[in-house]
This record gives structure tokens, sequence and C-alpha cells, in this order.
């Protein structure tokens, strides 16, 4: 499974994430009130692709298991539902 890096990036900032182009296209993450989390991921400038290796570490930055980031890129998990499962954890 892939994921094209600028999806991905895309998708991320349609959930709240900001971006931060500085470093590696770092994203961190604002909840819908606008508090900070620790939340943070980022892509490679290299690459079209980001393969499942690369999802993989997204995931868990995002804390978050590999099925639900994919559907927080693909965008049938919403930011609310985001939101309750980084703040449990």
């Amino acid at each position: 499974m892939q994921r094209e890096r600028v999806d991905v990036g895309n998708a991320l900032v349609r959930k709240g994430f900001e971006k931060d182009d500085r470093h590696h296209h770092m994203f961190y993450y604002r909840t819908v009130i606008g508090k900070k989390t620790a939340v943070r991921t980022r892509t490679s400038h290299s690459g079209k692709t980001l393969d499942s290796v690369l999802l993989g570490q997204m995931a868990k930055q995002c804390k978050l298991t590999m099925a639900d980031f994919l559907q927080l890129v693909d965008c049938s998990l919403s930011r609310e539902a985001f939101e309750e499962r980084i703040l449990l954890k």
C-alpha cells in the first residue's frame, strides 16, 4: 500500500495539521479549539510516493494504528474522531 506524498500532506492539512516547510515538511496538529498538541509527523522532500514503512512511521508519530492513519488520510476518519483517539492516549 502506497500513498502519494502530496495527497497525504494535503489530507493532513484538511484534518487540522499545520504545515511547516522548514524541516522536511513537518506537520503539527492543533485541536479544533486551537490548542497545540504533541502530535506531529513529517514527510520527506524526496520521492513522490510513501511506502507502507513510511506510512507506518507517520501513523506511530500521530499516535494511530496504520489502519486508523490510512482512514485519516483517505478522509473516512473525521477530525473529531481523530481527536478522540489521540486525546484518549
